[in-house]
């Protein structure tokens, strides 16, 4: 059955039209890898974590101890939040040595298939030329269309392009700015967010007004202005979707951003996407409580742990979600390689954020860590994109505990990764304890199945799924090849297991791939 856009016609769909007939597109379930770049305004401060704008107007963080020094960082280096506040911060953002071209051709380079940057976080400020929204990176500090760039350069280098938004929180994430120190001698002086268009006079801020970006003060919010809000939301979202002509939209919140507004968003994006192609080709990513079969079901900082039978997607930082110098780096090329191998084998995609500085460059001290994950990835590309699961996703399971330093919560929402830690936030770092040498995942492609074997050591390793007798009914195996150096190695099939020898001489110290004919 045609849609009305294919038999020239140009009814727009609803949203229960669109999600009947939704099958996710091929671009994103063979992608296996995508970069993002989680980078704004909050990436201007070197301390306070990755909710600056939140924290610095708070003397007491509590639980979220990732922005203890913002604060005190901001009294330092911009002055008091009464005179000086988020706002300010925006303005000092320059973003000076962005280059768009020269970040696509790297992250393309380092095998990721598409690529994805912020929009807007948590803090209100756009990084596009919104018409509907005058707190924008055009107007504020690099005085440059960030998103109009990055889709242009993706475009250019033929990779798929997505945003990410996360403003539907932030009424409630910037009550902070609302409130004043408790005591010292600027004890009771009200923070920025009191401020109005009219305090604007004589400073850089003249004609814009601090309460379209904070909020109104929440002694003079009610249901009219929540609804004024949600309506906002979508007139700033479609105009992003459409102008911008995204591929993918990916939302930080639980469901649709202020319910219907945000599904309104959504119906825009794919009647435009059916509109051009024939098809859905876009796609909606979030963390849904209720499986939506029109989006894509997201996880945060880890892996769903056992494999879908639908495409999925997990993120991954190496510290803070915006660059930040207090922040640890908990991953390295191992860690992000084992990430990725495990969400591969349960039908997902790697998000893997680069942490980008605030002139825009990727931080030095960071770069061998994506270039040892992108040699991998372009050394083991067939085993990795366009891969599917088998029939389990791997082998010798549970060789490791997850430690609870290795998995520890932060810059994240308290409340839920509390409900969400079996599936959100569960990712191993470097503090974790390492992998038997004998754990396995599996993907395949064509006839070829593919075992990745995370800690790899020299030595023959048994294989129990592989066995003629498994449950799996595996094939008899013909050969078994290694990946990067195509060397054919020895093996041995019986009723119980595989065993294969991992060869002492390898091309990669990470997880060592092979290729095993016969299986399927």
């Amino acid at each position: 059955m045609k849609t009305p856009y294919e038999s020239g016609g140009t009814e727009r769909l609803t949203w229960e039209q669109l999600r009947e007939g939704f099958v996710c597109p091929d671009w994103f379930a063979d992608a296996r890898l995508g970069i993002w770049v989680h980078w704004g305004a909050q990436t201007q401060p070197e301390l306070g974590g990755g909710w600056y704008a939140r924290h610095m107007y708070m003397t007491d963080v509590g639980r979220e101890t990732w922005g203890e020094d913002a604060y005190r960082y901001h009294c330092e280096t911009y002055g008091h939040p009464s005179e000086k506040g988020f706002k300010d911060v925006a303005h000092e953002w320059k973003a000076e040595k962005l280059d768009t071209d020269d970040l696509l051709a790297y992250f393309k380079g380092l095998g990721a298939k598409y690529f994805i940057a912020l929009a807007n976080h948590h803090d209100h400020f756009d990084n596009f030329d919104s018409t509907h929204h005058p707190w924008n990176s055009v107007n504020v500090g690099p005085k440059r269309d960030i998103i109009g760039e990055f889709a242009a350069s993706a475009k250019k280098h033929g990779v798929p392009f997505g945003v990410t938004s996360h403003d539907d929180r932030f009424q409630n994430w910037w009550l902070p700015a609302f409130g004043a120190d408790p005591d010292g001698p600027k004890a009771g002086v009200p923070y920025d967010g009191h401020m109005t268009a009219a305090d604007g006079k004589g400073e850089w801020w003249e004609g814009l007004n601090p309460q379209d970006l904070y909020g109104l003060p929440p002694e003079q919010r009610g249901d009219d202005w929540l609804d004024e809000i949600g309506d906002l939301y979508m007139r700033r979202h479609t105009e992003l979707v459409e102008k911008y002509d995204i591929d993918m939209l990916w939302f930080d919140g639980h469901g649709f951003p202020y319910d219907t507004y945000g599904r309104e968003v959504c119906t825009a994006l794919y009647n435009r996407s059916l509109r051009q192609n024939g098809r859905i080709s876009s796609v909606v990513v979030g963390k849904f409580h209720d499986r939506e079969p029109s989006c894509i079901e997201d996880v945060e900082r880890g892996a769903a742990p056992e494999m879908r039978p639908l495409p999925w997607q997990g993120t991954l930082t190496f510290g803070s979600w915006f660059y930040k110098n207090d922040r640890p780096i908990r991953h390295d090329g191992r860690t992000v390689i084992e990430m990725l191998c495990d969400i591969i084998s349960k039908n997902g995609n790697l998000l893997l954020n680069v942490e980008l500085l605030p002139d825009g460059t990727v931080p030095p001290e960071q770069k061998p860590i994506y270039d040892a994950i992108g040699a991998w990835v372009n050394l083991h590309s067939e085993a990795v994109h366009g891969s599917r699961p088998w029939a389990i996703h791997g082998d010798n399971l549970n060789s490791h505990l997850k430690s609870e330093k290795g998995s520890a919560i932060g810059e994240v929402d308290l409340e839920h990764a509390a409900t969400q830690q079996a599936t959100h936030f569960n990712e191993r770092t470097v503090d974790s304890p390492m992998f038997g040498h004998d754990e396995v995942r599996f993907t395949t492609k064509g006839e070829s199945l593919y075992v990745f074997v995370l800690n790899p050591a020299a030595g023959p390793i048994q294989l129990p799924s592989l066995g003629l007798d498994s449950p799996q009914k595996p094939g008899r195996v013909t050969a078994v090849r290694a990946l990067g150096n195509d060397v054919l190695v020895q093996f041995a099939q019986d009723e119980s297991a595989l065993q294969l020898d991992v060869p002492a001489s390898r091309p990669t110290p990470h997880a060592a791939v092979f290729e095993v004919r016969g299986v399927l």
